[in-house]
């Protein structure tokens, strides 16, 4: 009997051992620097779906590397319509792996839903996690050990572009890429209420593991914003120092050491949180410090969300009544900043946890380099800046209206769950218009694009005649702010920035110099006016009253022959 207890007892310590191990991951079963691929992350997902009813694993759409991007969802009341889920509870959306040799947090969330599902960690009653696995496929699919040159650690990790080179977190706005329009999908899908979006930083050495960026509250609104800033962000740097993990704002110091101070980054709608907030999500960036152990990357990584998690289940309600008051905060005739600067005269301090540095001379060049003594640590109080004023403001119209041969920018519109409607007939409105008055562009080309900066217009109200089918966009909806940041063209991550509309740039008619002679001089003739401002112009002007060319391409551009589309701004506002 004994000999039979005995064969029990082992035969059940075997089985638990081999049920306890099952659900290792891949960064678990190794040294600690090690993590899973992109085949061996989705096949762990699998396994938890297929063995746990509170997960499932979605296919959501293509991405440049010709695989498909997946969604995985944690609900421990097992239920997985987002029609039914957004109504009573929040819904946190975690993005991994948008760097692929950034794979910290695809690590940290696979033993994060294997805690929840496993009951080793208490599962959210009020809150539904979705999490990409891995964003960047293509990057991920690229697996090598060099391309992170100071990080340290994991063994291998994938690389930093896509399929097709692109930096998706640049890529929100302009949509260049499959993962992007899958992401939105998924976005508009599941409406979070909270992104975290997970990376490794690189730049200055300081003492902390963890950083972060929270979106920057001034651009969010002053209602979600103030609640991000002084309630909700506070909590869970307070609930992760109860942990023992000391963490800073992101470390914005590439220039100079983080002892003289920084401020925070300002994350523009081309980047993912700066995306998610035109839709009142709040959006953190986890960014763990290269420098350090991978193991010790991926626990702080596991932590964060932990902290975000806690923190949004009990608080779900006051988030989502948030959001909706947030989005009254936008209402035509109101005024809305398209340019932020940062605020110099809010200058806080905080303590600081880092290393003095110091310079010696190189020993690979001629010059002296930078060092951070770690024999050295300091905690000091530094200057930081983390509020932003506004630099140039519109008024939101009411509608806008963009002619229906602009299809590029109506599908992306629609893509983001913006209402387009059309004009039932051909109709003459009256408008403002903008004119492109100055902008600079980029040298080298910036993410597939040369990007133009520090534009300006000139506007006038004037009767146009729109046709039928042309498409009127009420700013009356959820995604007003994603209206405003894409259709202005001052806007720093606008449509016309991104370079969609830069055919209007090119004259596509001109003249003959010697033809137009006559008609430049039978013009000035006919219209007493223009000659008048034409002479003030070349006693005003002496380089232009010494160029012939110049005069003549003058007159050529004030008469009814110079084409109405050149440099003319393709989209219109009603104003009332």
């Amino acid at each position: 009997m004994r000999f039979f207890t005995f064969l029990f007892l082992v035969f059940s310590i075997h089985s638990f051992a081999q049920k306890d191990t099952k659900y290792d991951t891949f960064f678990e079963k190794g040294n600690g620097n090690q993590s899973a691929n992109y085949r061996e992350t989705i096949k762990y997902y699998q396994l938890l779906a297929h063995d746990f009813a509170t997960i499932e694993i979605q296919e959501m759409g293509l991405t440049d590397s010709g695989e498909p991007l997946h969604i995985v969802i944690f609900n421990a009341e097992k239920e997985f319509d987002f029609e039914k889920i957004k109504k009573t509870k929040a819904v946190i959306l975690i993005n991994n792996g948008i760097h692929a040799g950034e794979p910290d947090g695809i690590d940290a969330t696979m033993q994060l839903y294997r805690d929840l599902a496993l009951g080793k960690v208490k599962a959210p009653k009020n809150t539904v996690i979705v999490c990409i696995p891995v964003y960047n496929i293509g990057g991920a699919l690229n697996r090598n050990s060099t391309t992170r040159a100071n990080q340290d650690g994991p063994e291998e990790y994938g690389f930093r572009g896509n399929a097709r080179n692109y930096d998706l977190n640049r890529d929100f706005i302009k949509s260049d890429t499959r993962n992007t329009k899958s992401f939105v999908a998924i976005f508009q899908k599941i409406n979070a209420d909270i992104l975290i979006d997970n990376h490794v930083s690189n730049g200055s050495d300081y003492q902390y593991k963890l950083t972060y960026i929270m979106t920057q509250h001034n651009k969010l609104g002053t209602v979600l914003g103030d609640f991000m800033n002084t309630e909700m962000m506070p909590e869970i740097v307070h609930n992760l120092q109860k942990k023992n993990i000391e963490t800073t704002p992101y470390v914005n110091s590439f220039e100079d050491t983080p002892d003289k101070g920084f401020g925070q980054f300002f994350d523009s709608p081309r980047f993912a949180t700066g995306y998610t907030s035109l839709f009142n999500t709040i959006g953190f960036v986890v960014e763990t410090h290269m420098l350090k152990k991978y193991a010790e990357r991926v626990k702080v990584t596991y932590e964060y969300m932990r902290s975000a998690i806690d923190f949004t289940d009990a608080n779900y309600q006051k988030i989502k009544q948030l959001r909706l008051k947030n989005e009254e905060q936008y209402q035509p005739q109101k005024s809305y900043t398209i340019k932020w600067e940062i605020d110099t005269t809010k200058t806080t301090t905080f303590p600081f946890l880092g290393y003095e540095a110091g310079y010696k001379k190189s020993e690979a060049t001629t010059g002296n380099r930078l060092f951070y003594d770690r024999t050295n640590p300091f905690k000091k109080d530094i200057p930081y800046i983390k509020e932003f004023k506004s630099a140039k403001e519109i008024i939101i119209p009411n509608y806008y209206i963009i002619s229906k041969g602009f299809w590029p920018v109506i599908e992306l519109l629609k893509s983001n769950n913006i209402i387009c409607n059309t004009l039932k007939k051909d109709t003459l409105i009256e408008v403002e218009s903008y004119k492109i008055a100055d902008f600079k562009t980029t040298n080298s080309a910036y993410e597939g694009h040369y990007l133009h900066r520090n534009t300006t217009v000139t506007s006038n109200l004037q009767k146009v005649a729109f046709a039928k089918g042309d498409y009127i966009i009420s700013t009356q909806q959820k995604g007003v702010k994603y209206v405003l940041e894409t259709l202005e063209p001052e806007a720093v991550d606008s449509f016309f920035n991104w370079n969609f509309f830069d055919t209007m740039l090119q004259q596509k008619e001109g003249y003959s110099d010697y033809v137009f002679e006559d008609t430049a001089a039978q013009i000035l003739k006919e219209n007493t006016n223009l000659k008048a401002e034409f002479e003030t112009k070349k006693q005003t002007d002496i380089s232009f009253s010494t160029n012939p060319e110049a005069q003549l391409d003058w007159i050529y551009k004030h008469s009814v022959y110079y084409e109405k589309a050149h440099l003319q701004y393709p989209i219109y506002r009603i104003l009332k």
